[in-house]
């Protein structure tokens, strides 16, 4: 039976999703630390606001939600379209630790009080996970705990986003070796992170399709994840090419995924362009992306209603909402 929500989650996953089908068609546009990498060393903090907000004003029109940043995305949330939601993130860019004990830290002065204040529909948190870390992958779960009572207390749902990472610093993430256990990777921690509270798993594609090629694998894996989760699951992109994310999408959603969270495969080349070229790619190659991501998810996807149900209605139910 799906879980009844209160009133302001129910909203949040309501104002993130499709007119229709209750499913996500939500750009992102969080990147702060990468996002500087994209552009010349001199650009201005106003040229990274402002073309950030270019690009989200642009793609707000269609997709469902925009996923930002407080750094550079204030001056994009003020101008994106209201028929789109909002989404601000709330860790910092990156992690401390070495790249094999990769630790989250919340971004200073920055809550879900305070997104809440900025009118944003939803919280998304990013953490590195490995279900094999011991200690550490306890001491996040502990984090995600702390941070879904402060959403939930601001009646905020919150967006996870688990990345996975290899505990051996010889082996990279991008080897062969990490492709090969990465499906049990991600599986497990679907089905851990997914039963801490939040209310969305953003989640990677299971396969490395660099290494895996065989749709069949792609299916069984996305399905074995979507029976893992207690929670809808949308898919990011992770970077990849939108020729190589389509296909993710589409078999992602007729495995049980809820739509997808995804940005520079539908938006980078954009971020480097002059402002007419930008203006031009935007509202043509970056929309027509979006509106096959979107009929994919529209027709394919598990509607997230599947999982939550609005809360009842009656004539004093403010009385005691708390």
């Amino acid at each position: 039976m799906p879980e009844q929500l209160t009133p302001g989650r129910y909203r949040g996953l309501k104002t993130t999703s499709l007119a229709e089908g209750d499913v996500f068609g939500i750009i992102a546009f969080d990147q702060r630390g990468s996002y500087r990498q994209m552009m010349p060393a001199d650009t201005s903090y106003e040229t990274l606001a402002q073309v950030k907000g270019e690009i989200i004003g642009a793609l707000s029109q269609e997709a469902s939600a925009i996923l930002t940043d407080p750094t550079y995305g204030l001056n994009a949330a003020m101008r994106m379209s209201p028929k789109a939601g909002l989404l601000l993130a709330l860790e910092k860019s990156g992690y401390s630790g070495d790249s094999s004990y990769r630790k989250t830290e919340l971004i200073p002065g920055w809550t879900p009080e305070k997104i809440r204040k900025a009118g944003a529909s939803a919280v998304k948190l990013m953490v590195y996970f490995h279900p094999g870390s011991g200690a550490l992958a306890d001491e996040l779960e502990r984090l995600i705990q702390r941070v879904v009572a402060d959403c939930h207390g601001w009646d905020l749902p919150l967006f996870l986003e688990p990345m996975s990472y290899s505990l051996d610093p010889a082996i990279s993430k991008d080897s062969a070796e990490f492709a090969a256990e990465r499906p049990a990777v991600v599986i497990e921690t679907a089905r851990r992170l997914s039963r801490t509270g939040a209310d969305v798993l953003k989640m990677e594609f299971p396969h490395d399709i660099k290494f895996s090629h065989d749709r069949g694998a792609w299916r069984g894996a996305c399905a074995e994840l979507s029976d893992a989760s207690a929670l809808p699951w949308v898919l990011l992109s992770a970077g990849v090419d939108f020729e190589q994310f389509k296909p993710q999408v589409q078999v992602a959603c007729e495995c049980g995924a809820s739509g997808f969270l995804a940005g520079r495969a539908i938006w980078k080349e954009a971020a480097a362009m002059s402002p007419d070229d930008r203006a031009d790619f935007l509202e043509n190659k970056a929309r027509d992306r979006l509106r096959q991501l979107l009929d994919i998810a529209a027709s394919s996807a598990r509607p997230w209603t599947d999982f939550y149900s609005a809360p009842p209605s009656s004539e004093d139910w403010y009385e005691e909402y708390n």
